[in-house]
């Protein structure tokens, strides 16, 4: 199967980006693997004519976004996102009516009609630096993930208008699920993601995107991590580090869009070229200057 893929993946001039919560034998088979920021800046640098996408759909819808010229496919178009689908473009622009003249920000865990009512997008992994750019004083509207607005405006001091948009599968970990693997594995590094709730932020050592985590695990010189996010990343980690240890706060922590896209469907994708991902065009002009405003941001 990885043969046929490779195969196709020429025939097609197609290159394959994975997210870091994908199966690992997807992985394996991509040419680049990261987090939200890390493919979508990558999704601006390739030369290839077909971009397959295996991911979940926002994601994929990104890529088309930034490369209106090529060919974005999507291997299992059923791979949704909860936390994307817990705001709609209407209830935005309500939201913005009650808030005139205020900034409107969202994660970039959004569907395109939403990205297309925001002033910029940010990712778990620079939500931080590019919040720090607003005046201490403008009001922030921010979309829809609650846990990340409150984290990053903790860290600012500040108080954003949160949507209570979360993500269903980081809901499923809580702070005694923590302290029950600080136990099993004592000494070891915990390293959360920011879409977690505050108090499981509040206990772990590191509050850390999906790829600030590969970062912070290749150059730490601990040996031994815990690590409280979709335990898909674990394949990655290993892979990277092969000379240190990495356990789940859960086996739990699986997201099932993310795991919707196996190998099968890859090589479907590249064979039929299914499924392609459309962006609206008015819809896509605008999203674009969202996202543009934060890849912008060096």
């Amino acid at each position: 199967m990885l043969d046929d893929i490779l195969r196709l993946k020429k025939e097609r001039n197609a290159v394959i980006l994975a997210h870091n919560y994908q199966r690992a034998e997807v992985q394996d088979a991509a040419d680049f693997t990261g987090d939200s920021l890390e493919l979508a800046r990558k999704a601006t640098q390739v030369e290839a004519d077909v971009i397959v996408f295996c991911g979940v759909y926002f994601m994929a819808e990104t890529a088309a976004i930034l490369n209106p010229a090529k060919t974005v496919l999507i291997p299992n178009p059923d791979a949704g996102c909860p936390m994307a689908d817990m705001i709609s473009a209407e209830q935005l622009r309500a939201m913005k009516a009650k808030h005139p003249g205020a900034k409107a920000i969202c994660y970039v865990n959004s569907t395109a009609e939403v990205k297309a009512e925001c002033d910029m997008c940010v990712t778990s992994g620079n939500a931080e630096k590019i919040m720090q750019t607003f005046a201490p004083n403008e009001e922030i509207i921010f979309v829809p993930d609650q846990h990340l607005g409150g984290h990053i405006a903790s860290l600012l001091g500040r108080s954003y208008k949160l949507w209570p948009g979360y993500c269903p599968t980081h809901a499923m970990l809580t702070a005694a699920k923590i302290e029950e693997a600080r136990k099993a594995h004592p000494g070891a590094v915990v390293m959360v993601h920011p879409e977690c709730a505050a108090d499981v932020r509040a206990i772990a050592d590191q509050r850390l995107s999906t790829g600030g985590m590969c970062a912070f695990a290749r150059e730490s010189d601990a040996t031994e991590f815990i690590v409280g996010t979709e335990i898909g990343i674990l394949h990655r980690l290993r892979k990277e580090n092969p000379g240190k240890n990495f356990y789940p706060v859960t086996e739990r922590l699986v997201c099932p869009n993310m795991k919707k896209t196996t190998l099968e469907s890859l090589r479907a994708s590249l064979s039929e070229m299914k499924t392609r991902v459309n962006v609206q065009e008015e819809v896509a002009v605008r999203a674009k200057r969202a996202i543009d405003a934060m890849l912008a941001m060096k």
